[in-house]
């Protein structure tokens, strides 16, 4: 996979315990390449052959290095392929079982094949009962309700909601980023309210925009009397969190960027103490970079997300080391010097996981390692170092991505739609780094591509592989109900989350009301938003945060507007 041609490789062990290889392509550039690597490794020994590391191809200098989908992937990914088939090899002639595959569904023009039990859950949702959709649509229609939700939301929501989207258009599953977007379109087309599918915050970001675009009267709910939090804005909410804020409102020229997880009230709280902009992991690394451009000596505090503050760290030493037209691509006003010079000055809260994202740790990235080193890897800005290395290393060479949920939706769309255009047979093998109730709208994207070029000929398989790890099983409070730990020998082992749990957050919900929350209106917790917003136009950061930024006395008051 993630060749532009196709490439077949064999590996075998000799009796001697030394690999041999052996490829073939349809193309004769990619047969030189093949050709090549196999003269270098076959009669090595397995040592040998893993000790060969990608980053060593890039200094031969063949094809295009940096370009995504150059010849010089073919190098990569076959030398990926011969470290998977090394490994598999010597684990089997020292007699080692072989890891369990992860669950996966496999996806085909004609229908769904579910791999394991956690895969067979996902999939029972993916087609609802008709009736249960008519009685929906019904209702939608009759009361003039838009329904926006989240990727992550339960898959027996998302099959339905898929399902009455043909029959109800105003109906959107996306990440947090565009939902008040299409909650606004929907109050333009008429509709008198809107439901929102997801965590509080998303709730209030819709109602805030809405009463921006001027449709204070249109009604917005969501579907729980409960509170719905979610781990980030828990973190956000903390005392340790308020010192954060503390220490950015005391360093000059400041700028809080906070991730939109996050409740109203800390937005609110964080502007009336620093000037702060929200951002989404689509965005952040944009935002950060234009506000540093705007304010040159600025000081930027991130959060409350740890692992996404420590990757966009690693994001922007990665660019100290690309040259200053690379440089300039992702953002025309800088090169290596104002990369480095802005580093020191990068600060992000130290103490703050989504308890999902937190699960692709050490352990799932040594399986995927072993068992799907060669295949697409998608991983959301949130996860772990570990499997954000993994999925930056496979980005590099063309086979994964890291961003959004929407990033990763359009990386599978994508890379689906390259296999149809090439109108040969073909496999798709994705790992799936992020909450697992994406896999509904993945399903519905790549089986809407595969029937509409079913007449092609050409038979595509997609299979999206889930990465459970032991450590995704959490124990539930003891307020949580129909949930209960189940025993396996001397082992008690506690609920799954995924399929009733959200962005990040517990079967039970609730969020603990912060004592710290002071503020004067709740609609300053709405700037941040409308700052975001602002800059989601135009690019730039708007001239009312520039001025709060290097005004710090003028905070919440009365300024000039852009």
């Amino acid at each position: 996979m993630g060749c532009t041609a196709q490439v077949w490789l064999e590996a075998t062990m000799d009796k001697d315990g030394r690999m041999r290889f052996s490829a073939d392509s349809d193309s004769e550039i990619t047969r030189g390449f093949c050709s090549c690597l196999v003269s270098v490794l076959d009669g090595a020994t397995p040592e040998e052959v893993l000790a060969v590391k990608t980053d060593d191809l890039a200094a031969l200098n063949v094809g295009l290095p940096g370009a995504q989908r150059s010849r010089v992937n073919t190098w990569h990914n076959v030398l990926v392929s011969m470290h998977k088939k090394t490994k598999a090899l010597v684990a089997e002639r020292q007699g080692k079982p072989p890891f369990e595959p992860f669950p996966s569904l496999v996806i085909t023009a004609d229908g769904i094949h579910a791999k394991g039990s956690y895969a067979e859950a996902q999939a029972r949702y993916l087609f609802p009962d008709e009736s249960k959709v008519e009685e929906l649509v019904n209702v939608l229609r009759e009361k003039k309700i838009g329904i926006v939700a989240h990727f992550y939301m339960d898959p027996e929501v998302q099959g339905i909601l898929n399902a009455a989207k043909k029959h109800w258009p105003h109906i959107h599953i996306s990440d947090s980023l565009v939902m008040a977007d299409s909650a606004v379109n929907m109050a333009k087309d008429g509709c008198e309210f809107i439901t929102v599918l997801g965590v509080d915050f998303m709730s209030e970001n819709v109602r805030a925009i809405l009463d921006q675009a001027g449709f204070q009267k249109v009604g917005v709910y969501r579907m729980s009397d409960e509170r719905i939090g979610c781990s980030l804005a828990d973190a956000a909410s903390s005392p340790s969190y308020m010192s954060y804020l503390e220490a950015a409102s005391r360093s000059p020229q400041s700028l809080h960027v906070v991730y939109i997880n996050t409740s109203l009230e800390t937005k609110a709280y964080a502007h009336e103490l620093v000037p702060t902009i929200t951002c989404t992991s689509s965005n952040v690394v944009q935002t950060i970079l234009q506000a540093f451009s705007q304010v040159p000596e600025l000081n930027v505090w991130y959060g409350p997300d740890s692992y996404m503050g420590a990757n966009i760290r690693v994001v922007l030493e990665q660019m100290t080391k690309m040259t200053d037209e690379e440089i300039a691509e992702i953002h025309p006003a800088h090169d290596r010097d104002s990369i480095r010079s802005l580093l020191p000055r990068l600060h992000y809260y130290q103490d703050g996981t989504c308890i999902v994202h937190h699960l692709f740790g050490s352990e799932v990235v040594n399986r995927i390692n072993e068992m799907y080193c060669d295949a697409f890897l998608t991983a959301h800005f949130e996860v772990p170092g570990e499997m954000f290395a993994l999925a930056m290393e496979a980005k590099r060479r063309g086979m994964g991505v890291v961003g959004s949920t929407q990033n990763i939706l359009d990386f599978i769309k994508q890379r689906v739609q390259e296999a149809l255009d090439r109108n040969v047979n073909d496999h798709l093998q994705f790992v799936l780094g992020t909450e697992s109730g994406m896999v509904t709208s993945i399903v519905a994207a790549v089986r809407s591509l595969l029937s509409s070029a079913k007449s092609g000929g050409a038979n595509i398989n997609v299979e999206i592989v889930f990465p459970v790890s032991s450590d995704s099983m959490t124990s539930t409070s003891n307020s949580s109900p129909g949930v209960s730990p189940i025993k396996m020998g001397d082992v008690i082992l506690p609920v799954i989350p995924g399929v009733a749990s959200g962005e990040g957050c517990s079967i039970h919900g609730g969020c603990a009301s912060c004592p710290y929350m002071k503020m004067n209106s709740l609609n300053v917790g709405c700037e941040p938003i409308l700052h975001m917003r602002h800059f989601q136009a135009s690019k730039k950061l708007p001239e009312k945060l520039i001025f709060q930024i290097c005004n710090p006395s003028s905070n919440g008051k009365s300024v000039p507007t852009s």
